[in-house]
């Protein structure tokens, strides 16, 4: 039997490398990491957690407009970028010290650097080099911008968060739900807001209904869209980026945000040395337990290509760890009915199928449908809306997709999320009495057929 320098060695020290450390450590695995970066990764550095502080952020210039319909008399509110920018910061870095405790109060050995995998079982870190039993890649992804003249002038999601001055005037580049949420935190931070996507309605893979009531709301708020067009190029001019469209048109800016994608995370990680090649995209393959075309070298999260998501990425460790040192029933994960959020302005909470793909899987379907103004937005005079729809497969009454978009649908959707995972039916919903008055009534409510 080698003797190893430890039984697990992570490569990574995201949401899904640190809990699958942890969790293995908590079994009596030796157990090492390594992270060259962001120690909690993505999620809590650049993307989940500072994106939702700033979500909220965003949404007090028009609680405050609200307020005054409520017999409340606020005087000019002002926004100070630095603030936010500085209190973030600080909660980030709170974050960070909590990783690393809970990393070394779990037994869990730190190790500092950017891991090359050199062989099988070998990791050099720096001059030095590490041995373990199993491998795992858990290096997570990494913003991808398209190569155009200027295009080293455009910010990533990884920079956003920090600038040193607030761009009164900020382009996004993208449609996907990176690109649709920052659009609206900007814009709700007061700058002049523009998106600019190739296709010809954002939020592409989301339900179709919910994308084009989506965008309205945002047209509505003053976002600026321009669709079916590129950028060709960005040029700086003194202070400002003038952004060339593919219209032909310029746009003058302060900043230019480009969302368009993510690429896995394997530059300089050395898999060539051991036969491992990621696709296109930068995702490595894996079969159902984890494990890559090298028996010892396992991976999950986002560099496998699945769903980006840092729930997954929690539970695909929680199953790699308990398939490896269990010696219980192998668990396979299970992708379906993962339900997901869009902290865009309005928010967007979805479960299960949209519309479309349930037309093209079931043989009849029902739809279910509500667009009204929530109580909250009668007396301010918000004329924001929110939108409710239930898909239910028409043989076994099973509702199948849940979409709801307008305040917190996040919170209101990881409720029904259990429900459609448990393969409730409409006829349960409708014999579940409403909370009134409640916006998530409507969902316990809907008796009349929209389409079928």
């Amino acid at each position: 039997m080698p003797n190893y320098d430890f039984d697990l060695l992570v490569i990574g020290a995201g949401s899904g490398g640190v809990r699958a450390a942890r969790t293995a450590a908590g079994r009596g695995v030796k157990v090492a990491i390594i992270e060259d970066r962001y120690w909690g990764g993505t999620c809590v550095n650049v993307g989940c957690v500072p994106k939702k502080l700033y979500s909220y952020a965003s949404h007090f210039a028009e609680d405050f407009k609200d307020a005054a319909g409520y017999g409340w008399t606020v005087s000019e509110p002002e926004f100070d970028w630095a603030t936010l920018r500085d209190n973030q910061r600080n909660e980030i870095l709170r974050l960070n010290g909590v990783y690393n405790r809970l990393l070394e109060g779990s037994g869990v050995q730190r190790i500092e650097g950017r891991g090359v995998v050199i062989s099988a079982h070998e990791v050099q870190v720096g001059e030095q080099i590490y041995s373990a039993e199993r491998l795992l890649i858990a290096t997570g992804s990494w913003p991808y911008i398209p190569d155009f003249p200027g295009s080293e002038l455009c910010l990533s999601s990884n920079e956003v968060f920090n600038l040193p001055e607030f761009p009164k005037r900020f382009l996004v580049y993208g449609g996907g739900y990176i690109a649709t949420e920052f659009a609206s935190i900007f814009k709700g931070l007061g700058a002049e807001t523009t998106q600019v996507y190739r296709g010809d309605k954002i939020l592409r893979g989301f339900d179709e209904e919910v994308r084009g009531f989506v965008q309205e709301e945002m047209q509505q708020h003053g976002v600026n869209f321009f669709l079916g067009r590129e950028i060709l190029r960005i040029d700086k001019h003194l202070n400002a980026l003038a952004v060339t469209l593919s219209d032909g048109r310029t746009l003058e800016v302060d900043a230019v945000l480009c969302a368009t994608g993510r690429r896995g995370n394997v530059e300089n990680l050395g898999l060539e040395n051991v036969g491992i090649k990621p696709n296109s995209l930068g995702e490595i393959s894996i079969d159902a337990n984890f494990c890559t075309q090298v028996p010892s070298i396992y991976a999950l999260g986002d560099v496998t290509g699945g769903p980006q998501l840092t729930p997954v990425a929690l539970a695909e460790a929680m199953t790699l760890v308990h398939n490896l040192y269990s010696e219980e029933e192998n668990r396979v994960m299970d992708y379906s009915n993962i339900a997901t959020a869009v902290f865009c302005h309005p928010n967007i909470g979805t479960v299960g199928v949209s519309e479309e793909e349930a037309r093209k899987v079931y043989k009849n379907i029902r739809v279910y449908t509500t667009c009204f103004k929530p109580m909250r937005n009668t007396l301010s005079g918000n004329p924001s809306r929110c939108l409710m729809k239930l898909v239910v497969d028409a043989a076994s009454d099973k509702v199948v997709g849940c979409h709801v978009v307008g305040p917190d649908a996040g919170e209101l959707v990881q409720g029904i999320g259990i429900a459609v995972k448990a393969g409730l039916t409409k006829a349960d919903f409708d014999a579940t009495i409403g909370i009134h008055p409640t916006s998530a009534e409507e969902l316990v409510t809907l008796r009349s057929v929209t389409r079928t």
